[in-house]
């Protein structure tokens, strides 16, 4: 038997073995693709340090008057609104009362990703909170809308709706956890209605 008889089966086992150890190490070995933009925006939003505003006015915001309601949901947000205005009157009438009875505005810190947990949201329903407050609010705790008077992240309207400070954020998502669950059957659901109507 000649040398080369001897050598081409040892040869020819390394070379596939080389093959194929190659083709399943390639991958392993190449840098995994780059997150797409919207799961990184989605990242940096949740776990940006709030700053309160030395301006209350930067607080204020102005929702999107949704063009078609329907009659139940027209008689829900007039009485909502007329429950504000006889709350707010009430006050205006008792100066003393109103700055004591005003929630304080959060001061604190944190992030959104802190908030939810601390609130008792599970982490899959994170994406469809982010986009309701980031809609409502801005993940800005001390938003407060200047017609209605709704405030916080999730706009609760009126602002005593939520146990504890409407503008605590912790507070305002336990609140509003119970409104998605509760009206909506789940935050998906929630979100489901607030994209097809701009409000919730």
């Amino acid at each position: 038997m000649s040398r080369w008889s001897r050598l081409k089966v040892p040869v020819a086992v390394i070379a596939v073995a080389g093959i194929f150890g190659g083709a399943v190490v390639a991958p392993l070995a190449m840098p995994s693709a780059p997150a797409d933009a919207e799961s990184m925006a989605f990242q940096q939003r949740i776990h940006q340090e709030f700053v309160p505003s030395e301006a209350p006015e930067a607080d204020l915001v102005y929702a999107e008057v949704p063009a078609e309601l329907s009659q139940d949901e027209q008689q829900r947000v007039k009485a909502e609104e007329a429950a504000a205005a006889a709350k707010k009157a009430a006050e205006a009438s008792s100066p003393a009362k109103t700055a004591a009875g005003a929630p304080p505005r959060y001061t604190g810190g944190g992030s959104p990703a802190e908030w939810m947990a601390a609130a008792g949201i599970a982490e899959s329903d994170w994406g469809y909170v982010d986009y309701i407050a980031s809609k409502e609010s801005g993940w800005n705790p001390n938003a407060t809308n200047a017609s209605s008077g709704a405030c916080g992240l999730i706009q609760a309207n009126p602002c005593s709706k939520v146990p504890g400070s409407g503008y605590n954020p912790v507070d305002n998502l336990r609140w509003a956890n119970g409104y998605a669950v509760g009206r909506y059957g789940s935050w998906a659901g929630a979100y489901a209605f607030w994209t097809s109507n701009h409000w919730w």
